[in-house]
């Protein structure tokens, strides 16, 4: 709503019916619908994004593709903790990359190997195992870390799509998402469409470089 409000295409009176319950429950009565739109108006003025320095980071970002991935999640407890840090030593040198939460461990790397780290686990452990996956990964510069709102911009254009996500990592300026094998190529075009278009608008933008006169020798 924020991002509709500022861009100037947001519908001011959708937008209060849709706060009015909310707005209702925080005061705990009853209120007008025309407040509400006076004050969604208001919030425009307050609310500022930065496009500008999100589109640079956009239009700076490479995207890779790794196609046939596959990944095993599995409940994390100290057998399986260490069975994963042998495995990231066994395999360095492959795709794996490993996500570790507080009740999971998911390990995501290269199909060919999905048997082999399957047979590490015991069956009870394995959670959600699944092959047929494709990995997005979008490398930024080093500006994505400070700037809010950077990484969002890669996940948009793939929900969008009504593209699932399976499963998403970062690892400092990279961006990783994996989706099935049939969505990666919807996925691919939606974010490198929207790279393109942020590296032409950047073209377009008028350049702020002021230029001073050449003095002169004396």
């Amino acid at each position: 709503m924020q991002d509709a409000v500022e861009r100037g295409f947001g519908n001011y009176s959708a937008m209060a019916r849709i706060l009015k319950p909310r707005v209702e429950e925080a005061l705990g009565r009853t209120t007008k619908i025309e407040s509400i739109i006076t004050a969604v108006k208001r919030a425009k003025c307050s609310f500022r994004l930065s496009h500008e320095s999100i589109g640079s980071i956009v239009s700076r970002s490479v995207v890779n593709l790794r196609t046939d991935v596959a990944k095993v999640s599995v409940e994390k407890t100290r057998r399986t903790t260490q069975i994963v840090r042998r495995t990231m030593a066994d395999l360095r040198g492959e795709f794996l990359q490993v996500l570790e939460g507080v009740s999971a461990i998911t390990l995501i790397f290269d199909e060919r190997l999905f048997d082999s780290v399957c047979s590490m686990f015991r069956r009870s452990d394995i959670l959600d195992q699944k092959n047929g996956l494709a990995a997005i990964m979008v490398h930024s510069p080093k500006a994505i870390i400070g700037v809010p709102g950077s990484a969002v911009a890669f996940y948009n254009p793939v929900s969008r799509n009504h593209i699932n996500i399976e499963e998403t990592m970062s690892c400092f300026t990279d961006t990783i998402l994996v989706v099935r094998m049939e969505d990666v190529g919807k996925a691919f075009s939606s974010i490198t469409e929207m790279i393109s278009q942020a590296r032409r608008a950047t073209k377009a933008r008028p350049s702020r470089i002021v230029r001073y006169p050449k003095r002169r020798r004396t």
